[in-house]
């Protein structure tokens, strides 16, 4: 008797800042909440990431914030956002680099470290997957890893450094874009 084979876990890996919570944004640059009480999930994410879950998707958040490398905002301060992000928000996971730009790590998008450790931990398949973000970095992260990504236009004053496969105005939008294309793909499978 054969054993069944599961079918491949998919995900939709976000970024944090300026994706899922508001991010302040400082000539053209986005910067990350550095207190608990300047966290704020924006307008239609609890419901877009919703939606993507009960479509059968795993959301893994990845995020960079180095302000804990360079000693600017607690570990704990960091820990209290991400329950509070928990509590409002249902993601299965919070991957974080902690570390400052000047570290060289796998881990800090635009390389795909983060990600990819997802993969193996959670055994998801890259081809059935998405990496939503607001930064350059996040479209480079997602391409390594092999994902069809979505960039979230915040109109910041920095040029993307590869195109992303498509473009949303907002978390909200990037959920409608993911759920069209795959309910087109079921169409044509």
């Amino acid at each position: 008797m054969a054993t069944p084979t599961r079918a491949p876990r998919r995900a939709v890996f976000l970024d944090r800042d300026g994706v899922i919570n508001r991010a302040s944004v400082k000539k053209g640059r986005p910067y990350a909440p550095s207190r608990l009480s300047e966290f704020r999930v924006l307008p239609g994410v609890i419901r877009a990431v919703a939606e993507l879950k009960a479509a059968g998707f795993m959301i893994v958040v990845v995020t960079n914030q180095p302000d804990v490398g360079h000693g600017l905002i607690a570990r704990h301060t960091l820990d209290g956002m991400h329950e509070k992000l928990r509590n409002k928000v249902p993601v299965d996971a919070i991957m974080v680099c902690p570390h400052r730009q000047d570290e060289g790590c796998s881990c800090r998008k635009p390389k795909p470290g983060l990600i990819r450790q997802a993969m193996r931990r959670w055994e998801i398949d890259a081809a059935g997957s998405y990496m939503v973000g607001d930064r350059w970095s996040d479209i480079v992260a997602g391409h390594a890893a092999g994902l069809y990504t979505v960039f979230v236009d915040r109109n910041y004053a920095e040029a993307l450094k590869i195109q992303p496969d498509l473009i949303a105005r907002s978390m909200s939008q990037a959920a409608t874009i993911i759920l069209k294309r795959e309910k087109a793909h079921d169409r044509d499978r």
